[in-house]
């Protein structure tokens, strides 16, 4: 994989050690990252093996480049475990679409070819640019090359499956819903600390990249309205994570003057992410209304809903589906009906606790990863028969 370290890609990493504890032998390629700085290392009967990126791109030719060092690299080592560990067949997630020349290469050599589909990356581009050009058409052809070489794709929800089989051109059976569900014996409420929240009332509570397409600039404009609007000044806003938006996030803050109230932790461990996710009141997935977030799987709705804590989210397709009940919708790209849906979970108690209750059973019995992981290892089965 090439945009995170790992084990810091939750997702990857319950994939591996799902596969080793089935009895897989697992190398895995990923980029260096702040805390993962090791060119190699073995976690857990794991082989990681890490290579340099230049700094994360905020334009197409930036991508270009980023793209282009990541694939010299992932070649590189690619045959090196192939020399050392050797392998069966090459696991690829994207973004970006362009990992598919490596498998490609070895399926020559009789590897198998199973392509994990992450990001819908044509919808991704425009999300980024807000256009289409030349290179939107690009990324259609990539996907297309992609789902080609692929024996077998895993998708993270109905809609990337839908988009493997028409436009991608795979085969029903070929095609995989493996969910980012998160894992339970990690992933759960831990007591609350009720310092996080600074002598306020309550807390919301954000998590994940900061990048455009979050949508951290709508969510800061829900909380100016909650806290200058409706002169809540009761309410605490933590904001969690860190991406190519958060000094532009931190400083749109400031402008709204909003210092008082939000708070910005960067990348923080996951025990003391638990906490603030169990301390929060509500937690909020102000995710941009666009084609690319309507159709994926935001990993932060069942992290939230692991802890047992409501959500407000905007009106979009996939996330009604993983959420229901556990969620309020604001109007798509609407911060006011944002702001006053989380006040008004603020002000009913009982509510937010029966939402957070059926969010926690919802990840009980469909969502958390052990269900995702037998579907992972009958995927892998079929490519083997393939």
């Amino acid at each position: 994989m090439e945009n995170l370290p790992v084990p810091f890609d939750k997702r990857v990493w319950n994939e591996a050690k799902a596969l080793t504890r089935a009895g897989y032998g697992v190398s895995i390629i990923s980029p260096t990252g702040r805390g993962y700085e090791k060119r190699y290392e073995e976690i857990d009967g794991i082989a990681v093996y890490r290579h340099p990126l230049p700094a994360e791109a905020s334009s197409p030719i930036g991508y270009a480049v980023e793209y282009s060092v990541a694939l010299f690299w992932e070649t590189v080592l690619t045959f090196r475990v192939l020399l050392t560990r050797g392998f069966d067949a090459i696991h690829a997630c994207n973004p970006p679409d362009m990992i598919f020349l490596i498998g490609l290469l070895f399926r020559l050599f009789g590897k198998k070819f199973l392509f994990d589909h992450h990001d819908i990356n044509p919808e991704l581009y425009v999300a980024k640019f807000g256009r289409k050009g030349l290179s939107y058409y690009l990324m259609i052809l990539l996907e297309r090359f992609t789902f080609m070489t692929a024996h077998i794709s895993l998708a993270t929800n109905a809609s990337y499956r839908e988009i493997a089989i028409l436009r991608g051109k795979m085969r029903p059976d070929k095609v995989y819903i493996v969910r980012s569900g998160p894992d339970l014996q990690k992933f759960r409420p831990v007591p609350p600390d009720e310092s996080l929240k600074e002598g306020k009332r309550y807390l919301v509570g954000y998590v994940g990249v900061m990048g455009k397409q979050e949508g951290l600039n709508y969510l800061l404009d829900a909380a100016s309205h909650v806290l200058h609007d409706r002169d809540r000044k009761d309410v605490l806003f933590v904001i969690i994570g860190s991406g190519t938006e958060f000094g532009a996030i931190r400083e749109y803050a400031k402008k709204l003057g909003l210092n008082r109230h939000v708070r910005f932790t960067g990348r923080i461990p996951d025990d003391e992410l638990l906490t603030y996710l169990s301390t929060a009141d509500v937690c909020v997935n102000p995710d941009v209304a666009n084609e690319m977030n309507d159709k994926s799987t935001m990993n932060k709705i069942m992290e939230y809903m692991a802890v047992g804590k409501p959500v407000v989210q905007f009106n979009l397709t996939e996330g009604r589906r993983s959420a229901m009940d556990a969620s309020l919708y604001a109007r798509r790209n609407d911060p006011i009906d944002f702001a006053d849906k989380v006040l008004f979970l603020l002000d009913n108690e009982n509510l937010r606790r029966r939402m957070g209750a059926f969010g926690r059973e919802r990840v009980e019995s469909v969502l958390a990863w052990e269900y995702s992981e037998k579907v992972l290892l009958e995927a892998y089965r079929a490519l083997f028969s393939s």
